[in-house]
């Protein structure tokens, strides 16, 4: 998924974090919701200024940056 546009990183903004189209919601927050157990519906349905796509964009996001620490051990 391409979540350039929808994932937005400004320094004087919830402290430079990964934020969601500018709004002040993290992706850290929705992770957070998620790991809780919280649906992305229910996500959705809690913070109206939130969209599904939003929610993808995040795990999108999330597993980018995961790939990106992956280190290969030493043999």
């Amino acid at each position: 998924m391409e979540y350039a546009h929808l994932i937005t990183i400004e320094p004087d903004k919830r402290s430079g974090q990964a934020c969601i189209r500018g709004l002040r919601m993290t992706v850290r927050d929705v992770l957070e919701y998620l790991a809780a157990g919280m649906t992305p519906q229910e996500i959705v349905d809690e913070f109206p200024d939130l969209m599904l796509e939003d929610i993808r964009a995040c795990l999108a996001y999330a597993a980018d940056r995961e790939r990106r620490l992956w280190v290969v051990p030493a043999a």
